[in-house]
């Protein structure tokens, strides 16, 4: 089977190149552990690959297995904008790898579905930097903002990586007449679409956005869930991570007895220091 990388080249090697073409990824966890970098470091190294081969091959090396690069990088958010989301990259990643990786990332934002029925003034999220679909549409026919996400994808999810900044921002509009059983429908339609697309779709979510039953129905609604946390070595906290169900993967962590990876973030972004085995 087909893998598409995520971008972080020591993961990668060891599950066969990536996720599973059609997968739909859930990476969840505390603020600061690393699960928003991991996101920005699979949009930036995949759109290196595609931008600057050379500086790729330097901070990545080659792809792995049965990789196969996406064909396009989309990034979507809910309430920001490229020129914000550039910029908070920018704090986590070397500028070079950042403005160069990027050059081949499409962006979608959708503030003005997101907030157009809440208190939040027009101008503070439209202004100059209104998308695509909020375009020659009035405050009567706008789509809502489930709507406009799907029909984003329909278009433009097939063979790609998209990354989703965030699912918590979804979860949050919930008074905006929109419930979490409306998340969780579209999360089981978007795995089922996602076979057809062959691509790979990642969502963040931040961890304690969501009690602990509606976080079970958020990973039985993916294909797989990795979780970012924090653990206390002696006089040092250690970022780590941990792939839960997740089909196609967890099978080959597993036969190497896998159950847990120490990671850091530097200039290059998100990645593996270490492997924990059982023992």
């Amino acid at each position: 089977m087909a893998t598409i990388p995520f971008g972080i080249s020591r993961l990668d090697g060891r599950i066969g190149g990536g996720a599973p073409e059609g997968s739909v990824v859930l990476l969840s966890g505390e603020a600061g552990a690393g699960a928003r970098e991991f996101l920005y470091t699979s949009a930036v190294l995949n759109g290196l690959r595609a931008s600057d081969p050379e500086l790729f091959e330097l901070h990545y090396g080659d792809l792995h297995g049965s990789a196969v690069p996406p064909e396009d990088i989309h990034y979507v958010s809910f309430t920001a904008d490229e020129t914000e989301l550039r910029r908070e990259i920018s704090f986590t990643m070397d500028d070079e790898i950042v403005e160069s990786g990027l050059d081949a990332v499409t962006f979608a934002d959708f503030s003005p579905e997101y907030f157009q029925l809440s208190p939040v003034p027009r101008e503070w999220y439209a202004g100059e930097h209104r998308s695509i679909s909020d375009l020659g549409q009035t405050d009567g026919d706008r789509r809502d903002v489930l709507e406009a996400f799907a029909d984003y994808l329909d278009e433009h999810a097939s063979g790609s990586l998209v990354v989703v900044d965030s699912l918590t921002d979804l979860i949050g509009a919930r008074q905006q007449e929109m419930s979490f059983s409306d998340v969780v429908m579209t999360l089981k339609g978007l795995r089922k679409a996602a076979r057809a697309w062959d691509g790979l779709l990642l969502l963040h979510l931040t961890r304690d956005a969501v009690t602990t039953e509606e976080f079970g129905s958020l990973m039985t609604s993916v294909d797989g869930t990795v979780q970012f946390g924090w653990e206390s070595g002696g006089n040092e906290r250690v970022r780590t991570m941990f792939v839960r169900e997740f089909r196609g993967v967890l099978g080959r962590l597993e036969e190497e007895d896998i159950v847990q990876f120490e990671t850091e973030i530097h200039d290059a972004g998100f990645d593996v220091t270490d492997v924990r085995k059982i023992r």
